[in-house]
């Protein structure tokens, strides 16, 4: 197994009294970002609310359904907008490293009266065949019947082909990638009106990576400070092994798209994932 790893430089070594004093100082500053943490999250949840009045149409194992069932008989619903394609071979792998993280928490979320969900552009079929391959149980589902990714800044629409800079994370930038990941988070009152009440992009999925946060622990870090694509180490879960491999000077690249007319795969040059586009 070979990757690119950092080296420990000269770590200062103290006895247990001074480590303890150094951690007590540095926990004061930990709690205080806690606090900071706590207050930004009441915040969040006094954000305005917007309605939903557009009729989104998704595909999934039932076949067709409205947003409202999406919310599987509770009062709020979080989506994941993982990148995947219409003729993609597989999904993104920086998405598939975030939905790593999505079964086990699903069960927790149902008891809190949330449901959580993916969603991706790409016809059901091809959504169902890589949820299989890599073994996930977590609901997912279409949305290329709608407008849904379009109006939720994630897919790429047709008009802005070509474009220099398209709108997303609230801002006009470069971002030449046909799909875009985010999360939105809805609600459904008794009344079964629909309101989206906040979406994050780029960077702001990153409290949800629960490997960065363990990695954020310990000595190395995420060690990605050398590697040209942060995430360039980042494989399907099902593709490491004893030829792993991490090319420091290797940028992200979007999984390959199928020609129509051939059936056979193309690689599309452009970065969904660079940390360019993560702030």
């Amino acid at each position: 197994m070979a990757t690119v790893t950092s080296q420990v430089h000269n770590p200062k070594i103290v006895s247990q009294a001074e480590w303890i004093a150094a951690r007590k100082e540095f926990l004061a500053e930990e709690k205080e970002f806690t606090r900071l943490r706590d207050e930004l999250s009441r915040r969040r949840r006094e954000l305005p609310w917007e309605k939903v009045d557009k009729n989104y149409a998704f595909d999934g194992p039932q076949g067709r359904l409205a947003l409202a069932a999406l919310f599987d008989n509770r009062s709020q619903l979080v989506i994941y907008h993982f990148m995947l394609g219409p003729g993609w071979k597989e999904g993104c792998p920086s998405c598939s490293y975030l939905a790593d993280h999505f079964d086990g928490m699903a069960i927790h979320l149902a008891n809190r009266d949330v449901t959580f969900a993916a969603v991706s552009h790409a016809p059901y079929a091809e959504i169902a065949a890589f949820k299989k391959r890599m073994g996930w149980r977590f609901h997912w589902y279409s949305s290329s019947a709608s407008d849904f990714n379009y109006d939720f800044q994630v897919s790429l629409k047709p008009e802005d082909e070509g474009k220099p800079e398209v709108y997303y994370n609230y801002e006009m930038a470069a971002f030449p990638a046909t799909e875009r990941p985010g999360l939105s988070v809805f609600f459904k009152n008794p009344e079964g009106q629909i309101f989206h009440t906040y979406s994050t992009y780029a960077r702001g999925l990153d409290i949800l990576v629960g490997t960065y946060n363990f990695l954020d622990l310990v000595p190395k870090g995420r060690d990605e400070a050398g590697l040209k694509h942060t995430m360039a180490w980042v494989r399907h879960h099902d593709k490491y092994g004893d030829n792993y491999f991490v090319d420091p000077n290797q940028p992200y690249v979007q999984p390959e798209i199928a020609k129509p007319e051939t059936g056979q795969f193309k690689t599309a040059g452009s970065s969904c994932c660079s940390a360019d586009h993560h702030d």
